[in-house]
């Protein structure tokens, strides 16, 4: 990963957020606010923007930056916890202009990481982190002889299960958690965004 492909990567996360906004939204009403899908499009569309006029090739300053951006335009719970993501992977990235699957996943890791402490929340939760949890571990396992097409659709998968094992979960966090035990059987709309963004980030490698 290098600066193009982080652009590229982010507007075509940008795109599959963009086309399911009214989805996040349906999904955010049955027990939250129902922002979701209006401030994560809105957070994504800025963070492509900034890096489409960026000279900038550090990809620390770049994610530094780009957390900074969604923070601002995304001014939700999930614009915060992303935006974490973000400063955690630019910490991970810093002075790197280049990072091959290995330090990208382990960077991913470090931005899931920082998300988990800034949050107080982890895995099995009904969060946006029951979608990126297992997306990362199949990154940090993935076979380095494998096409980088291949291990992201295999991430992009491991995303969709994790989303789609929320429907099971009872939610403990935010808005949702007033709901108690009516939350069971619904899907998290947090963890639809952790697959969109590994199905973005899939879609993009899949092209190039």
């Amino acid at each position: 990963m290098n600066a193009a492909d982080l652009s590229g990567a982010i507007t075509s996360i940008s795109d599959l957020i963009s086309k399911n906004k009214d989805y996040l939204v349906e999904l955010d009403q049955q027990n939250g606010d129902g922002d979701l899908g209006i401030s994560i499009a809105a957070g994504f569309k800025a963070v492509e923007g900034y890096l489409a006029g960026a000279e900038e090739k550090d990809l620390g300053k770049l994610l530094m930056k780009c957390g900074g951006v969604f923070n601002e335009a995304a001014p939700s719970s999930l614009g915060t916890i992303l935006s974490f993501g973000f400063m955690g992977m630019a910490k991970a990235l810093k002075g790197k202009e280049d990072a091959g699957i290995s330090e990208t996943a382990l960077a991913m890791e470090a931005g899931l990481n920082n998300i988990m402490e800034k949050a107080k929340s982890g895995p099995g939760e009904k969060t946006i982190l029951d979608a990126i949890f297992p997306a990362v571990e199949l990154l940090k396992k993935s076979n380095p002889n494998d096409s980088i097409a291949v291990i992201y659709a295999a991430a992009a998968k491991a995303a969709a299960d994790g989303s789609e094992a929320t429907k099971a979960m009872r939610s403990v966090h935010g808005r949702a958690s007033y709901y108690g035990d009516k939350s069971i059987g619904i899907l998290d709309g947090g963890s639809v965004v952790g697959k969109l963004i590994f199905e973005g980030i899939s879609a993009y490698y899949q092209s190039n």
